[in-house]
């Protein structure tokens, strides 16, 4: 799903729209135990309960493509009977009217999601009237040409609520408030099926993870039988480490420029783009060849792909570091370069020995303090 995908399911969430039918909740405590199971027809709660049940659905379709939120595909050996995308299509198929199914359902996830705490497993179900779109990629409410079937799982830690002072009625004073167990913003959520061309996509679901390094693969492995990808920490440190595979000795701070900037031109190009900018192979090996790295270094650069990322592992472009900020280290120095400056930063030989050049204006302040820079010789009296 792209942004546009994502944000058309979020405005669903709503008074006006009425999507949902129905929403079940499993309080699971400590020991993995079902504490609490309820069932209702959504349009029948309070409004100010689905009002803070949306704020939940729209969080779990919040964040960034490729960091937050992970499309994800069922592989074949899931999509055959007994597969896991069957037992999916099963619940969602039921409208959540199954209590058999939903309590199978709720099994799986508590002893496949491996968490410590006390949390909620909630699953809503709806049916969107999707509504066709004219020439002009405005909707049009009265031509609808499908229906998305789906239904959307949340799993929300239940802690403790800080014991706040404030005003106790019974005993007419300021003391400590009661705790409450609260319902937090949920960890991880999945849609399923995904919301593709704006169409159900029942080969694929949008999976949310609250931390981006975060993903439990484990539990991506078990309860969808999907190899997890790779969190944005590690799409982070493999491009780095192929970068430094790829270049050995040769990696210097101009190779480092030149491929910060043709991410940012990659970046820039498709700023406009619903679809974040992806680099598979083919498109890291491009960058690197236009980079300065020379031929040589290229020719092993399909073995170094291979060895370090696997052949089918992809980059979301914004997952990379470098994209707000250029830093520069060394054991007793860091500096910090906006990209757009980069050109201002040079490695020279001054005096035998290797320096960064950093040229500046004539506005330089140290600790805060206006100071002067170097005048030329030229200029000295």
């Amino acid at each position: 799903m792209n942004k546009l995908e994502i944000s058309e399911i979020k405005k669903q969430f709503s008074l006006e729209r009425y999507v949902i039918d129905n929403i079940c909740i499993c309080y699971v405590g400590n020991e993995k135990e079902k504490k609490l199971i309820t069932k209702e027809a959504f349009p029948s709660l309070p409004e100010e309960e689905m009002h803070k049940y949306f704020k939940f659905f729209k969080k779990a379709l919040s964040g960034t493509a490729g960091k937050n939120l992970l499309n994800m595909e069922f592989p074949l050996s899931e999509e055959m009977n007994g597969g896991r995308q069957e037992e999916l299509l099963k619940v969602r198929d039921s409208h959540l009217n199954d209590d058999e199914i939903l309590s199978d359902y709720y099994d799986r996830i508590i002893a496949d999601f491996d968490f410590s705490e006390k949390y909620c497993i909630i699953v809503i179900h709806g049916v969107y009237d999707i509504p066709g779109k004219g020439t002009d990629g405005m909707e049009m409410e009265d031509a609808s040409e499908n229906v998305y079937d789906f239904m959307l799982t949340l799993l929300c830690p239940v802690k403790l609520s800080d014991g706040k002072l404030g005003y106790v009625s019974g005993d007419n004073r300021i003391g400590e408030l009661s705790q409450e167990w609260v319902l937090c913003d949920p960890d991880k959520a999945f849609l399923f099926p995904a919301f593709n061309d704006r169409t159900a996509d029942i080969h694929s679901l949008l999976f949310y993870t609250r931390k981006a390094d975060d993903l439990k693969a484990d539990f991506i492995d078990l309860f969808f039988g999907i190899e997890a990808p790779l969190t944005a920490g590690d799409q982070k440190d493999t491009f780095n480490m192929l970068i430094a595979g790829v270049c050995g000795e040769e990696g210097d701070v101009e190779v480092m420029k030149n491929i910060r900037e043709s991410i940012s031109g990659i970046m820039e190009d498709n700023k406009d783009n619903p679809e974040p900018p992806v680099l598979g192979k083919n498109e890291v090996k491009k960058i690197f060849s236009e980079c300065g790295i020379t031929k040589e270094k290229m020719d092993s650069f399909d073995e170094r792909f291979t060895d370090i990322a696997g052949d089918g592992t992809e980059i979301h472009v914004s997952n990379l570091s470098g994209i707000k900020k250029f830093s520069i280290s060394t054991p007793d120095i860091d500096i910090s370069v906006k990209p757009e400056y980069l050109d201002r930063v040079e490695a020279r030989f001054v005096d035998g020995k290797e320096c960064l050049v950093i040229t500046v204006d004539d506005h330089v302040t140290v600790n805060g303090v206006n100071v002067r820079t170097l005048v030329p010789e030229t200029e000295k009296k």
